[in-house]
């Protein structure tokens, strides 16, 4: 399907041109090696991750194992974005080809899609392993922690599907240049000379569906959540609850608040120079913090880490 697409509209365009971080040669360096760092420790900050969730028995749990595949959606939908991200800030020629383009936004809403039903994912884990612990091993099972995930990688796969048909059914007729660091939806449809009222009727409705629903389940979990830390008499045991459940809540708000405001509002409100600054928070910015979120917030990840790969760790 996609490739159909791409043969039918290529002939029309055959590449975009994009905006670079910044034009101005005394800042193009600084910026490149910054992003570069931020790149490297996102890899870095991640591959730790999954690696210690596998070899640390201690951390075969679900809670980890969906730790392990947000960290793995952080690496992909950051490598979608950061490499062309680099190349374009330092190239003379700032282009990226119309099956270039494609493939980059298909596969970047496809990881965005997927983190956001897989938080929702990871708060129904709390959710069991806090309000009804006895059951949580019986419910939580290796089968449903795969399944949970499976749904979750779906739901984005099905979302970029339709938004990327739907999207490259269009001719760019006007002009070819993209106000933005990667293909994305807001500044494709922008440059649009057809009617876009069906991909904006698209954006919002299935954005409710894939981004504001998890965020609501997600604060209807913590509700539930909150109530019963609040009925644990010990402190030790109420804190060691709500320490489990932080490192999730504080990677939420990030997300949620920069993707819903990208996505899931109306296009005429799109603003793409504040956008452009929201973008870079959650697809740079975010996936380099959740490693560091986790592990500051979480002794196990962080006694893991120290017995996988620092010598002579003290426990």
């Amino acid at each position: 399907m996609i490739q159909t697409l791409m043969n039918a509209n290529e002939t029309a365009t055959k590449e975009f041109f994009m905006l670079a971080l910044t034009n101005l040669p005394i800042l193009k360096v600084f910026i490149f090696i910054i992003l570069l760092l931020i790149y490297l420790l996102t890899l870095i900050g991640n591959v730790t991750i999954i690696l210690v969730s596998r070899l640390d028995k201690s951390l075969h749990k679900p809670m980890y194992f969906f730790l392990g595949n947000l960290s793995f959606l952080d690496i992909c939908y950051t490598s979608t974005t950061m490499p062309k991200m680099l190349e374009i800030l330092l190239a003379e020629r700032k282009t990226i080809s119309f099956a270039g383009c494609v493939t980059q936004m298909f596969f970047f809403i496809t990881f965005v899609g997927t983190e956001c039903v897989l938080l929702c994912m990871m708060s129904y884990d709390r959710f069991l392993a806090i309000c009804h612990p006895l059951r949580y091993c019986a419910l939580m099972s290796d089968n449903m922690c795969m399944s949970l995930a499976g749904i979750s990688w779906l739901s984005g796969f099905v979302n970029s599907m339709v938004h990327t048909v739907f999207t490259f059914q269009k001719h760019f007729c006007n002009t070819n240049k993209i106000s933005y660091f990667y293909c994305d939806l807001p500044p494709l449809l922008s440059i649009s000379c057809q009617d876009t009222s069906v991909n904006e009727l698209l954006l919002l409705s299935i954005g409710i569906f894939i981004g504001w629903t998890p965020f609501l389940c997600i604060i209807v979990s913590y509700v539930y959540i909150l109530f019963t830390i609040m009925k644990i008499t010990s402190t030790g045991s109420r804190q060691k609850a709500f320490s489990t459940c932080i490192s999730h809540i504080t990677v939420v708000v990030l997300y949620f608040g920069n993707v819903n405001f990208s996505y899931v509002r109306p296009i005429s409100t799109y603003s793409l120079e504040k956008d452009r600054l929201i973008s870079v928070l959650y697809s740079v910015i975010s996936p380099m913090l959740n490693p560091l979120i986790y592990t500051l917030k979480n002794q196990y990840v962080k006694k893991a880490i120290g017995k996988q790969f620092i010598p002579h760790y003290r426990r």
